[in-house]
């Protein structure tokens, strides 16, 4: 850890540092930090254990950017991000570190949040950030404002609602007003990730799987075209569909 410290203060010592290196800022570097955190989750899903290696390590790399512009500033160094997380996590786990009692009782459910809520200052929906993926924030906002008690009583609430954003919406394509399409497209997903999480579904991760189940028949469906010498502007609605259903055939079987 300390090896990986001293290359990042070389990088941007001002005399004999990386001039690209020196030129960044938390604003400029913020996009990679995403960027990485999104190769990891993808070298997990590919089961790539040589890739995850290399992705933790060039995501470690982000937190230790940050800390060092941050040393630099005066604001904090990398030891205070550190046990700013180690006191966070005892701080949340009283079944495994806390008071005799609390480690005899065990996990209790829910503990998680309440812990974190008792954390929080201001709002119910503080603390939720905004650089977040859309889907996620929508998810995390729905399960926020449900423990605070507003929500629907059942999931037929939340289809009635569903139903009701679909009219607006076809209202909305009727009148032709562009601003009018995207808000009622918007609240029709914002509902559409509530139904998920009244059905205990992980929403980004159901679009996640949705989207590779596309992708793996979209290019079966090409293949299939090109082996058949046909291209998808010569077909007409009826015959794509027959030719997606048989890709989806052959995806499954």
């Amino acid at each position: 850890m300390q090896k990986l410290l001293d290359i990042m203060a070389a990088l941007r010592n001002p005399q004999t540092g990386c001039p690209w290196d020196l030129k960044q800022d938390f604003s400029s570097i913020a996009p990679y930090t995403l960027e990485e955190a999104y190769e990891v989750a993808d070298a997990i899903a590919r089961e790539d254990s040589d890739a995850l290696r290399d992705e933790l390590g060039d995501l470690l790399f982000q937190v230790v950017f940050h800390a060092r512009m941050a040393e630099e500033s005066g604001a904090f160094d990398f030891g205070a991000v550190v046990d700013a997380i180690c006191e966070k996590m005892l701080r949340r786990h009283p079944h495994v570190f806390g008071t005799e009692e609390e480690r005899r009782c065990g996990p209790q459910a829910g503990s998680w949040e309440r812990i974190k809520e008792g954390e929080r200052q201001g709002g119910t929906l503080d603390g939720i950030a905004i650089a977040l993926p859309a889907l996620k924030r929508a998810q995390k906002l729905g399960n926020r404002a449900a423990r605070a008690g507003f929500d629907w009583p059942d999931r037929a609430g939340v289809n009635r609602k569903i139903a009701e954003e679909l009219t607006e919406l076809e209202e909305a394509c009727i009148a032709g007003e562009r601003a009018g399409i995207e808000e009622e497209t918007g609240d029709l997903l914002f509902t559409i990730v509530n139904l998920a999480r009244h059905l205990a579904v992980d929403a980004e991760q159901a679009l996640r799987g949705a989207n590779l189940k596309f992708e793996a028949r979209f290019r079966q469906l090409e293949k299939d075209l090109r082996s058949a010498g046909e291209r998808f502007e010569q077909l007409d609605p009826e015959q794509l569909e027959a030719r997606w259903q048989a890709a989806k055939r052959a995806q499954e079987a």
